[in-house]
């Protein structure tokens, strides 16, 4: 999940229950026909005029519940399954999908709109429980100014971290707690292997890497280079995303010729988001129309500058400031569904007894 919330927010979630960050209409949500409730991350974001001319089209207002990172929101979804907070799930990614899928948190809905969206990015494609809305590439993030006041090259692949150049220079999301956390440690799994990537990690863990909780902490609290956290950070290495740097460049006049941070294209690993209709959703009507919102081609062409992640439709338009700043990874590490689901919880707990003990 990456958005521009994730540069310009301050504060996290305090606890892994769902807090209201907006309601429209009358209490009570999603118990009210004229109200369809949408439970996401914190990162979910959608320009008011695309929101009001959903609202004004559907008659349905809009209240969104936000629950910290994709993996707290995930974890809230399971624990109230059967009886959602909401109607509508958005935020859950090919990293845990397994588990919202196993769990049974959705009613399959074939979404309009749905022919649009290139197959690869279907991994639910036979019972359409959940609808692809988003994609983009979780990656080291570097600080350009830091590395050119250093004189020393930035990293560009996996290996190149384990470098002494980059001691203590890497902070990256806990896999237990973190959507992105999760990806990047699939990132090397793909690269290095089920025999490798726990030498892998002790090598990293040998030169100084840092693991905080979520993202928020990682990018805006201990990255140097954060426009959010105002370069207060010491760590010049971050575990982000291919489309942060676009974010840093955004609302800067003039604009720069390339943004303040940089991407190591050999340490990222595919992410796809994906919405769904939460099973024993109170408002079910109004839930498919948010989902099929959610992949009209409006909302689609408004996700690059909002959640600063690609679209899933083929035909939505992604704007110049996301091309011209942004950074293309052509061979992402990848791993099938089915792998991650037969072991994701394992790999979790290897890398949580090696990395935090």
């Amino acid at each position: 999940m990456s958005t521009t919330s994730r540069i310009t927010a301050t504060m996290v979630a305090a606890a892994v229950g769902i807090s209201a960050l907006a309601a429209c209409g009358t209490p009570g949500g999603g118990s009210d026909a004229k109200t369809v409730t949408l439970v996401s991350h914190d990162s979910f974001q959608v320009s008011k005029s695309v929101l009001a001319a959903f609202e004004k089209e559907s008659g349905y207002k809009v209240k969104m519940l936000k629950g910290g990172d994709a993996g707290k929101a995930v974890n809230q979804a399971v624990l109230t399954k059967g009886n959602p907070q909401g109607d509508v799930f958005f935020g859950i990614d090919n990293t845990l999908l397994s588990r919202g899928l196993d769990e049974g948190l959705f009613t399959p809905y074939r979404a309009k709109g749905l022919e649009k969206v290139p197959a690869a990015l279907q991994l639910d494609k036979g019972e359409h429980r959940v609808t692809p809305l988003d994609y983009g590439d979780i990656c080291v993030n570097y600080d350009r100014g830091y590395f050119d006041r250093h004189k020393i090259a930035p990293p560009k692949t996996f290996d190149d971290l384990i470098k002494p150049r980059y001691k203590g220079l890497l902070v990256t999301e806990n896999s237990a707690t973190s959507s992105p956390g999760l990806a990047f440690q699939l990132g090397t799994l793909a690269k290095y292997g089920e025999k490798g990537w726990q030498d892998y990690w002790k090598k990293l863990k040998a030169n100084g890497i840092e693991v905080v909780d979520g993202w928020d902490q990682a990018y805006n609290d201990r990255f140097s280079g954060s426009a959010a956290g105002k370069a207060k950070g010491d760590k010049p290495l971050v575990v982000s995303y291919a489309s942060s740097p676009p974010a840093e460049v955004l609302g800067k006049k003039p604009a720069p010729k390339e943004a303040p941070t940089g991407v190591a294209a050999g340490t990222c690993f595919r992410q796809i988001e994906f919405g769904g209709l939460l099973k024993g959703a109170k408002n079910e009507k109004g839930g498919k129309a948010l989902l099929d919102f959610l992949l009209s081609k409006e909302f689609q062409e408004d996700v690059p500058l909002k959640m600063f992640v690609n679209p899933a439709r083929e035909d939505a338009k992604v704007p110049e400031l996301f091309t011209k700043y942004g950074t293309t990874i052509d061979q992402p590490a990848t791993l099938a569904p089915g792998t991650i689901t037969k072991n994701r919880e394992q790999w979790i707990k290897q890398w949580s007894s090696l990395v935090l003990k």
